[in-house]
């Protein structure tokens, strides 16, 4: 990757996955002047493998980037190190700050730097993240499949994913942890699809040779797992919004916290759309792309606006 700068873009990306790649290749595409800064701390860099990405289906994270970077570039577009720390008004635009002390001038921003899983604070978890230790059906659901899961109890949708976890594996196991015991219509679900409900605050995860082994209760008790699914919090990566007054707001599902946009990826700011994970929480690979190409043909159009307001004030 380049550290080169321009003085100023039509569009500053923030953030090189798969979101603010795809956009900036639309932007470049359409002759834009666009870069993309990236911070090269992509969410899914632990897992072995991209999936349900149509063409692209287990390609490994890196290399999808890798390509993703080169496109851009074969375009005229930029892709430099760096992470953006600030943004302030700049008239019309905008000035992008880096940690570095580097300075950008823009005409719009495209944030799309993604998210930070916040998981229980559980010995074991964090080490397993994206081997053993799983979060998605979709990404990772086929890899598992057949093996002994357990599924943590972190939040509202856990009964949801035991139940679609289940849809893997008939030996499916769910830790209440500290979550409530599920009752009702969501117990009786778990019931009828031999879900078995294990009460009590896992102390640990079980690790022999680099995998999971089991989970181990407050009690002592260790249930043997070979997998353990658990739903994380997550919380969007944009602090550098908050003196253009945009913050991070509680998601309408209860999983985290998400910039609002509309479906295009337009926010309250003016100039300011964001794509990927940083809006759409549980978006995977392929959806955030699409996000960013829906995105970056909307800032496109506003540009060519203002472009032809200027030319007419000119004539």
């Amino acid at each position: 990757m380049t550290d080169q700068l321009s003085d100023s873009y039509d569009v500053v990306v923030a953030g090189g996955g798969a979101a603010g790649l795809s956009g900036a290749l639309v932007l470049a595409r359409s002759r834009r002047s666009v870069v993309v800064i990236d911070a090269g701390s992509p969410r899914n860099a632990p897992a072995s493998g991209v999936h349900a990405l149509l063409g692209h289906d287990g390609i490994r994270p890196g290399e999808l980037l890798e390509r993703g970077r080169a496109e851009v570039r074969g375009y005229g577009g930029h892709v430099v190190t760096g992470e953006v720390a600030g943004v302030t008004r700049d008239g019309d635009g905008f000035e992008v700050a880096l940690a570095d002390g580097r300075t950008i001038g823009a005409r719009r921003l495209l944030v799309a730097a993604g998210l930070v899983d916040e998981l229980p604070d559980i010995p074991g978890l964090r080490d397993l993240w994206g081997g053993d230790v799983v979060h998605c059906p979709y990404c990772h659901g086929w890899e598992v499949r057949d093996r002994a899961i357990g599924v943590l109890a972190s939040g509202p949708l856990s009964v949801h994913q035991a139940l679609l976890f289940r849809q893997l594996s008939a030996d499916v196991t769910y830790f209440t942890h500290t979550m409530p015991a599920p009752a009702g219509e969501q117990a009786e679900q778990l019931a009828a699809r031999g879900i078995r409900v294990v009460t009590g605050e896992v102390a640990a995860l079980e690790i022999a040779d680099g995998h999971l082994a089991g989970v181990r209760l407050s009690d002592g008790t260790v249930v043997g797992r070979q997998v353990l699914a658990v739903a994380s919090r997550m919380v969007a990566r944009a602090g550098f919004l908050a003196s253009l007054g945009l913050h991070p707001v509680e998601h309408p599902m209860g999983v985290g916290e998400h910039i609002a946009a509309d479906a295009a990826g337009r926010t309250d700011v003016p100039g300011v759309w964001v794509a990927g994970n940083v809006t759409d929480l549980v978006a995977q690979v392929g959806g955030s792309a699409a996000a960013g190409v829906i995105a970056a043909a909307q800032i496109n159009a506003d540009l060519v606006a203002e472009d032809t307001r200027h030319a007419l004030e000119a004539s």
